[in-house]
This record gives structure tokens, C-alpha cells and sequence, in this order.
């Protein structure tokens, strides 16, 4: 039992670590993860190690193949807009309780989070953006009181956040005020508004996303059965793939 317990605690750890790495950008698209040089690293055996990256896995942030390993996971252009589909109806659900129930307070605490958000989104440093981003969007879903929508919120953003790691700068096209733009609706609009407006913010961000990862989606189609042991060959071969087609 308590050897048991030990190894769950360390695969606890394990699956912590590595799934910071992999949201941070520390771990990119593609990119091995050896379960033995992982061990050896956290000073761990190999058995809590296979359990946190099967967790991972699971959660779909990690792909696994026979004779290969394990790398973080390459998305479809399916995938992305299955996510997005799933995510449009969790926020927008969001967006209509919020403008239902939010606070006086919570509305101006939204406004100043949205210029914060904007503000950030034209700094190189992205990863800055991305966690003020997801603040931004938990927060709306903290104000609804359903405890439940907020977890399944995070759920979608953790995956999100790995493609939003590939984004080195906005879309040309995006507003200046993209966020403010939403929270001047939700804040003062009516549910119907709220809902269309965040409906709107979720169809933009997912076209960008799938503007950026295009070079994945090509590597994915044509290396779907390789996995590269080093950062530098996937960058290179996403180069590649982005530069033939």
C-alpha cells in the first residue's frame, strides 16, 4: 500500500512537470519525450514516469506510437475545429450567464483585465499573453457561479494553450481592442448579444489558430509515423513541409 501510494505521488509529480513544459512551449509540437531520460531526470523510476505520460496522453497532449515513443501531440485540422466546437458552446454558455449574473464589480474588473489582455497582445513575450489570456476567459466563467463550466473551461484551454505556444505574434488582421471589443458586450449587452459576441471571438481565434499550425498539420500527413528525437529536426522538418506545399 504504501509503495502503492509513493509511486502515485511521484506520477503525480511527474505529470505535473511535464505538462508545465509542454504549455510553456518548452516541449514543442512533435518533439520526443524519452520516458527513461524523464526518469533519470526527475530521479524517478520508471513506472510513476509511464503512468503521468499516460495521463498526458489521455488528455490528448501527448500521441503515442509502437516502435516509436511518445511525443507531444501533433494536431489534426479536425481536431482543432472539434476542440473548437466543444469550446464555442462551453463559452458561449459562459458568456450568456455572465452578462445574467456578474457583479457591478466583476463587469469593471473584466474591462480592466480586456485592456490588460490587448495591451499584451502585441508584446513579443507570448507566453505572458497566454496567461493573462486564460485568466481573462477564466474569469468569465468564475462569475457564473457553475463550478462545473469553469473546470470544463480549463479542460479546453489546457489543450488550446500548446497551439497558442506556436503563435510567436497576432493575426495582422486582429483588432487592437479584440478583448475589450468582447467585454465591453458581455458587460453591457443583453444574453443574446454576449452569446453572439463570444461566439464571434471563438471563430476568429480558431481560424488563426489554424492558420499557424498549417505547417503541422503538413508535417503530421507526411512524418504521421515518425517521431524526431530532437527539437531542431522538428523545426526543420515543419520548415520544411510549410516551404513545399
Amino acid at each position: 500500500m504504501r509503495e502503492s501510494a509513493e509511486t502515485s505521488s511521484l506520477a503525480a509529480e511527474a505529470y505535473a512537470i511535464v505538462r508545465q513544459r509542454i504549455l510553456r512551449g518548452e516541449l514543442i509540437l512533435g518533439q520526443v519525450i524519452s520516458r527513461r531520460k524523464l526518469a533519470a531526470e526527475l530521479g524517478m523510476s520508471f513506472l510513476p514516469v509511464s503512468e503521468a505520460l499516460l495521463r498526458l496522453e489521455f488528455e490528448g497532449l501527448l500521441e503515442s506510437r509502437p516502435r516509436a515513443g511518445t511525443r507531444v501531440r501533433i494536431p489534426s485540422p479536425e481536431d482543432v475545429r472539434g476542440h473548437y466546437v466543444v469550446r464555442e458552446a462551453l463559452e458561449v454558455q459562459a458568456a450568456v450567464l455572465f452578462s445574467q449574473v456578474a457583479t457591478v464589480g466583476e463587469r469593471a474588473e473584466l474591462r480592466k483585465l480586456a485592456a490588460r489582455v490587448d495591451a499584451l497582445s502585441m508584446q513579443p513575450d507570448r507566453m505572458l499573453y497566454l496567461g493573462l489570456h486564460q485568466k481573462l476567459h477564466r474569469r468569465i466563467a468564475e462569475c457564473t457561479r457553475c463550478e462545473s463550466l469553469c473546470e470544463a473551461i480549463d479542460k479546453t484551454h489546457a489543450l488550446a494553450s500548446i497551439w497558442f505556444c506556436v503563435m510567436r505574434k497576432p493575426a495582422q488582421d486582429d483588432s487592437p481592442r479584440r478583448h475589450q471589443d468582447l467585454a465591453d458586450v458581455l458587460t453591457t449587452g443583453e444574453a443574446a448579444q454576449a452569446a453572439e459576441a463570444m461566439r464571434q471571438h471563438i471563430a476568429v481565434g480558431m481560424a488563426h489558430v489554424i492558420e499557424v499550425l498549417e505547417p503541422y498539420f503538413k508535417l503530421r500527413k507526411a512524418n504521421g509515423r515518425t517521431f524526431y528525437r530532437s527539437e531542431k529536426k522538428v523545426k526543420q522538418s515543419s520548415s520544411y513541409n510549410a516551404e513545399v506545399h
